[in-house]
């Protein structure tokens, strides 16, 4: 019995976008490890940015920080 545990940033995913990764992940689970979808459990945490830190920085820092490296378009 497969358990996934999906985080993402609380950023307004949308019921519909959640149900996509719940079946393409069950999907791909059967797929590639020929796992039972009916015993595949997965769960989506969202997280508030806040708690969210990536190379040593709170999110909105980091993805500021990249956006400030990006060449212009």
């Amino acid at each position: 019995m497969p358990y996934v545990n999906i985080k993402i940033t609380r950023e307004g995913a949308t019921p519909e976008q959640k149900a996509e990764l719940i079946g393409g992940v069950t999907e791909l689970l059967q797929r590639i490890l020929g796992k039972n979808p009916a015993t595949t459990v997965v769960t989506i945490d969202e997280v508030d940015l806040d708690n969210w830190g990536i190379g040593g920085l709170p999110v909105a820092e980091f993805r500021a920080a990249q956006a400030a490296k990006a060449p212009p378009q």
